[in-house]
């Protein structure tokens, strides 16, 4: 019997890690090539894990609700083929070597029962270490410090880089890196304390106040009154909270607002609309007119659809429009329209729909949600006339799409000009202000303004 490993697939491209929600085999159950074996939920999506292999699930490494990183072994698979090691034509072993063999057996049981012992002992003093901790630590961070053995205590002296004093998953790789150096340090500090006392003493004396800040911050706490109902975040809630503020802590958020005169956009759609839906079967909503123009947009202006890695600018090839979207629960999920640039408005309406419709359901794939290189947010849904939207980390824009009002409005003619009834609303686009400057971000957002403003009145679906 050969054996395979089921590892964590990479769920997208900036998703690094994932929580097992549900396991849908036990040990000792026949799989099926492609049949799912267990659940696991990121910020973007809940999906499930299908086997590559056709064979028997016989070891689990994780447990429900663990925190597993991609490339993880997760579940071991057992093959059926030959096997070297049995043979129907061995004789019956003596007594004597039975024997043996089951005090072996019973030895290494013993052994085994130990060691089994002491990492639980250990993981559990881990885990409480950790609750009494009042200091935030991500899923991450908590996993390497176990790894690397680094103690609670460790890691309350660990100064974080991240919001608010947080410790991110570079500040306790670079602790555990010159973790050695620790001695040699003190030493260092020591004699450094003799020869310069005034200088050490006023660094001292700001960790000092910098912790007094972060002790103070971590034990605010929310005075709950009688009649108040405690609802607990979502994992999916608390998943999409840590995105939001990783991406305010990484990305320097501007943002740039125009308004929109659409007013021929709506005269056509209210004319084609009904002659669409009975020709295609779709409905013909403003979403994928709005996709189509932002994808034209990006086109002309490409260093739009970017991503920053470290030192270096990464040009998109492909065009892959994020659409937020809406759950039924409160929280959001963003579908992915790839290539949006190819698609002609009867398909760009087709994509939209399937993938709203599905997103409702809880039916998209993992490859339905990872890759997006711009993001669109109708804000408009829900009655807003603008907004400022949080990056979609790893991009560097986003644009949200304010809701259509009917308004006075000047209209400039040749006969001179008067006040008329016109559809308008308002474009909000946020970008990152450390690769995209003022003007590009305004031209970009004021492009599709254009776009909108100039809609053919006569164009032919």
């Amino acid at each position: 019997m050969s054996k395979f490993e089921l590892k964590l697939p990479q769920m997208g491209e900036s998703v690094a890690e994932a929580t097992l929600t549900t396991w849908l085999k036990e040990v000792g159950d026949t799989i099926e090539m492609d049949e799912a074996v267990f659940e696991i939920a990121t910020d973007k999506v809940d999906s499930e894990v299908p086997s590559e292999v056709e064979g028997k699930l016989v070891e689990k490494r994780f447990d429900v609700d663990d925190v597993i990183q991609v490339g993880e072994v997760v579940a071991i698979i057992e093959i059926e083929g030959e096997d070297s090691g049995s043979s129907t034509t061995e004789q019956e072993p003596g007594k004597e070597s039975v024997e043996e063999e089951k005090e072996v057996v019973e030895n290494n049981a013993v052994e085994l029962e130990q060691q089994i012992e002491t990492v639980a002992s250990s993981v559990t003093n881990s885990q409480q270490d950790f609750s009494e901790t009042k200091r935030f630590y991500s899923p991450l961070v908590k996993n390497i410090a176990k790894e690397e053995g680094v103690s609670v205590s460790e890691l309350e002296n660990i100064q974080g880089s991240g919001l608010e004093g947080r410790v991110t998953k570079n500040d306790i790789l670079s602790y555990v890196e010159h973790r050695g150096q620790a001695t040699t340090s003190k030493e260092t500090t020591q004699n450094t304390k003799a020869e310069e006392p005034s200088a050490i003493k006023n660094n001292e004396i700001a960790a000092i106040e910098k912790n007094k800040v972060q002790a103070a911050s971590s034990q605010s706490s929310v005075t709950i009154k009688e009649g108040d109902e405690i609802i607990p975040l979502s994992r999916m809630g608390k998943l999409i909270a840590k995105h939001m503020i990783d991406s305010i802590s990484t990305a320097a958020h501007v943002q740039s607002f125009v308004e929109v005169d659409v007013t021929n956009l709506v005269n056509w759609r209210n004319k084609v609309k009904k002659k669409f839906e009975e020709r295609e079967g779709e409905k013909l909503t403003f979403t994928p007119i709005f996709m189509e123009t932002i994808a034209l947009a990006l086109k002309k202006f490409p260093l739009m659809n970017i991503s920053l890695e470290g030192d270096s600018v990464i040009k998109k090839k492909n065009i892959n429009l994020g659409m937020a979207a809406a759950l039924p629960d409160g929280n959001l999920i963003v579908p992915v329209i790839k290539n949006a640039d190819q698609l002609n408005l009867v398909g760009m309406a087709k994509k939209v729909n399937d993938l709203a419709n599905r997103a409702r359901k809880n039916e998209l794939k993992p490859d339905e949600v990872k890759d997006g290189t711009y993001t669109v947010t109708n804000v408009g849904t829900f009655g807003s006339v603008f907004g400022t939207p949080i990056i979609n980390q790893p991009q560097v824009g986003i644009l949200a799409l304010g809701a259509i009002r009917k308004l006075p409005a000047v209209i400039e003619t040749p006969d001179g000009d008067f006040v008329g009834v016109r559809s308008k609303m308002y474009l909000s686009h946020s970008y990152d202000h450390r690769v995209v400057n003022g003007a590009l971000g305004g031209m970009f957002v004021k492009t599709v303004a254009d776009y909108l403003e100039d809609w053919d009145i006569n164009r032919e679906i």
